[in-house]
């Protein structure tokens, strides 16, 4: 199958890709669920055939190879628990082709739909939940040696919980196409008891094995446009550092609250758009 794509759709790609980046820079998890409705509507490939599936699994694809760069950075900061995150992910692979396989043979209308109830759940969620005011952030490099030796090591029962964990995460993650990270982070917190510094970190390595392992099988499948998916990385990169540098100075529970309803209204115009309320 062949899609035409214009010049201007792919310069739109990049600009949206800088948009989910600068998303994920500002505010951490939740930051590439826009990435499906930007592919959508921003950059107009909503028209072409099986646009749904093609929208989850090229962007699945983007926002795992922008993880798995984010990962290094900081793996380089001693900021990753590396066995705790490969057990995680390593199951959650399992847990993410099987929710890929599940979100391809589901019809195209009814995916974007849980998509876009998705979106307005963690919307809100965003918008009403509360940091913890002991919490570091990546940001506070004087409290990564810290959180770093504070973190308990792997337990038959921690192993065991870490797997579970990964499983389910990945089984969403791999059905909508999404990297997860609102998911992962909590999840592993729980589950193997990380601070939140280090679980901030880990989790980059399930968002890019999740998105990459769906993106991956729904390439199998004919549903990545390759180009586009690059395309969204190359913004990501540019965005990603863009939001990261303002999230230092910026009050995060404000950005958290504007981000939430932000992805709220994107959920509502997305069911809209679905069944034809809006053109």
């Amino acid at each position: 199958m062949t899609i035409a794509i214009t010049p201007i759709q792919y310069a739109l790609s990049i600009v949206s890709g800088v948009l989910v980046g600068f998303s994920l820079g500002l505010i951490g998890g939740g930051g590439s669920i826009l990435a499906v409705p930007l592919f959508l509507y921003f950059v107009g490939l909503d028209t072409i055939p099986d646009a749904a599936h093609i929208a989850i699994g090229t962007t699945a694809l983007a926002v795992g190879l922008n993880a798995y760069i984010n990962s290094y950075m900081h793996l380089r900061k001693k900021n990753v628990a590396p066995k705790v995150g490969g057990i995680f992910a390593g199951v959650g692979l399992v847990g993410s082709l099987i929710g890929a396989y599940l979100g391809h043979i589901t019809p195209g209308t009814d995916l974007l739909t849980y998509f876009a109830i998705a979106m307005i759940v963690l919307g809100v969620y965003m918008a009403i939940r509360r940091e913890s005011t002991q919490a570091g952030t990546i940001n506070e490099v004087n409290h990564v040696l810290d959180a770093f030796n504070k973190c308990p090591r792997l337990t038959i029962s921690t192993i065991l919980k870490v797997a579970v964990f990964g499983f389910i995460v990945g089984l969403v993650s791999g059905y909508f196409g999404i990297g997860g990270g609102f998911l992962i982070v909590p999840s592993l917190m729980f589950s193997a008891g990380l601070c939140i510094t280090r679980a901030i970190g880990t989790s980059l390595i399930s968002v890019g094995t999740f998105g990459v392992a769906s993106g991956a099988e729904y390439w199998f499948y004919g549903d990545v446009l390759i180009l586009i998916a690059l395309l969204y990385v190359a913004g990501g990169i540019a965005g990603g550092y863009a939001g990261t540098s303002i999230a230092v100075k910026a009050p995060k529970r404000t950005l958290r609250i504007a981000y939430g309803i932000i992805i709220v209204l994107v959920g509502i115009y997305m069911l809209m758009r679905i069944y034809h309320v809006l053109p």
